[in-house]
Parts: structure tokens; C-alpha cells; sequence
């Protein structure tokens, strides 16, 4: 019986192809999975992201059978703490609780005021860091591009989305991003603006962070309440 003969440059383009279709499910899958992470806006009744296709826009009130008719709910001390908590780690992809704290506990051992230095180290995430850069439309693109090893940070790659970004750090793509829809209509999308401690080089797909912020100095479309989520890890 006679088999055909496989050269290497076949192998190499099934290759290319398998890892093409595999890249483009993975894209579709993690469109999906971000739309459904969207709704925690809906949830908290805030447009988290302020982007105009916000499901909050449509239906201004929570999930769920009740969400119509649901009031504000409890307006205790710890029930603003609570809601301040879930809004700040919503905001940047719904971070879990274990690694929240430790952003807290980090920030509380730090010199200086407490809620500054938390929201410091939440804007030095790598991930924050490439959606506030417009590389990505939003945090869970950006950390799917992370996860996938598109993100470069000094020109080596980086694939954890926690990496503590430093001033001066420069953030490049690779090039396969470069030529991905959601960037590049990312990069020209007039929904967000530039923080001052980012420089962006749109035309090169590249960004360089040139400084930690300072709690006012964080362009977030909703209010957020850095001090109350000090105040709820500090009881």
C-alpha cells in the first residue's frame, strides 16, 4: 500500500493553517466572551466603559426577571463599600478577589496615600496599560491579546496580563495584531482619548508609559471611589 509523500513545506503550510483556524475560533470565542463580561455594567447599573453599545444604554436597569421594577437596594456603609469594590474590579476585567486584596495590601504598605497607590497599581497592569494604549477595544481584548503573546514590553514578549508595567517601558505588538480588525479599528476609534501618562505612536502600533498616575489623573467615564474600597478591606 502506498502512501502519499508529505514534503516539509506541506507540512509547514498545514501547519500555518491549522494554527490560522485555530487563531480565528479563539478571536470569535473571545468576542463572545467579552460581550457577556459587558453586562457587568448592566449589573452594577453603570455604563462601566462608557461605550455608546453599552447593553446599560438599551436597558438602564439590572438583569434578571425583577431588574425593572429592582430598586437601589441597601444604602448601608458597607453596601457602598461593597458596590465601590465590585465597580473598581469590574472596570478592570472583573479581577478575582484573591488578587484584588493583594493590590489593596500592596497599596496599603506602600508610602503615601492608600486609594492613590491602589489605583496606581491597577493602571500599571499590562493589561490596562494596552486598553488605555487603544491597542485593544477593550480590557478583555486587551488581555486575550496578552494571553495570546501579541504583547511586547521592551521587546520581550509578555503573556501575563498582571505584569507591573514601569515608567519608560515600551509597549510593541507583534506584527500578526498589527493587521487584526479590533485593533487597528481600536486605534481609530474617537470613543476614548489618550491618558497624558501614555505616549501613543498609532502609526507604529507602539506606546510608552512615562509616568504612574495619580487617582485624578485616571479618565474613567463613571465615578469611582478608590477610598471606599480602602475603607472595605480595612474593617
Amino acid at each position: 500500500m502506498s502512501f502519499g509523500h508529505i514534503n516539509d513545506k506541506d507540512s509547514v503550510e498545514c501547519l500555518a493553517q491549522i494554527k490560522n483556524q485555530k487563531d480565528n475560533i479563539m478571536a470569535r470565542a473571545g468576542a463572545k466572551r467579552s460581550t457577556r463580561k459587558l453586562k457587568i455594567g448592566r449589573s452594577l447599573g453603570v455604563n462601566l466603559w462608557g461605550q455608546a453599545k453599552s447593553p446599560f444604554n438599551k436597558r438602564k436597569y439590572k438583569p434578571g426577571q425583577h431588574g425593572p421594577t429592582s430598586r437601589g437596594g441597601n444604602s448601608s456603609d458597607y453596601a457602598k463599600q461593597m458596590r465601590a469594590k465590585q465597580t473598581l474590579k469590574g472596570y478592570y476585567g472583573n479581577i478575582g478577589e484573591k488578587k484584588f486584596r493583594s493590590y489593596y495590601l500592596e497599596a496599603a504598605n506602600m508610602k503615601g496615600d492608600t486609594p492613590d497607590n491602589l489605583i496606581g497599581l491597577l493602571e500599571r497592569r499590562l493589561d490596562a496599560v494596552v486598553y488605555r494604549s487603544k491597542l485593544a477595544p477593550t480590557v478583555f481584548s486587551a488581555r486575550q491579546l496578552v494571553s495570546h503573546g501579541h504583547i511586547y514590553v521592551n521587546g520581550k514578549r509578555v503573556k501575563i496580563a498582571s505584569y507591573q508595567v514601569k515608567p519608560g517601558d515600551v509597549i510593541t505588538i507583534s506584527e500578526k495584531a498589527k493587521q487584526m480588525p479590533l485593533v487597528v479599528l481600536a486605534l481609530e476609534s474617537g470613543e476614548r482619548t489618550y491618558p497624558d501618562y501614555i505616549n501613543v505612536d498609532s502609526a507604529n502600533f507602539t506606546a510608552t508609559y512615562t509616568r504612574v498616575p495619580a487617582f485624578v489623573d485616571v479618565p474613567y467615564p463613571v465615578q469611582m471611589f478608590p477610598e471606599l474600597v480602602v475603607e472595605f478591606y480595612s474593617r
